[in-house]
């Protein structure tokens, strides 16, 4: 089952999941040169590094998209908790009870739909 959530915790949630595997490329190229006496750990803590540098930089960009596009969302209500949430696109969810929003009049619904 997929989780429910709005689409800026979406991308949120993939930055989150960069930092962290970039973190683990790194501790896993400098965990290769403490624990082995060969030459090729050399080669392999250099190899870790960089992608882990490389992943932790494309997490950047993610946060950094997320960010640039929240600050041009819609904001609105939610009906169905009352709080201010912000929406990309014409569909998305409350980030705070996750209700399917929209500001399309032809997907909209007076009732709530039974899943």
């Amino acid at each position: 089952m997929r989780f429910k959530t709005s689409k800026m915790n979406e991308f949120r949630l993939w930055g989150l999941v960069l930092m962290l595997a970039g973190m683990g490329f790194m501790i896993l190229g400098t965990g290769a040169i403490v624990f082995s006496s060969s030459p090729a750990a050399r080669y392999i803590t250099g190899i870790g590094l960089v992608v882990g540098l490389l992943t932790m930089l494309g997490s950047m960009a993610i946060y950094f998209w997320a960010g640039m596009l929240s600050t041009s969302a819609t904001q609105l209500q939610c009906p169905e908790c009352g709080q201010w949430t912000k929406m990309l696109g014409k569909t998305d969810r409350c980030n705070h009870c996750k209700t399917i929003l929209t500001l399309d009049p032809a997907k909209a619904t007076d009732a709530p739909q039974q899943q």
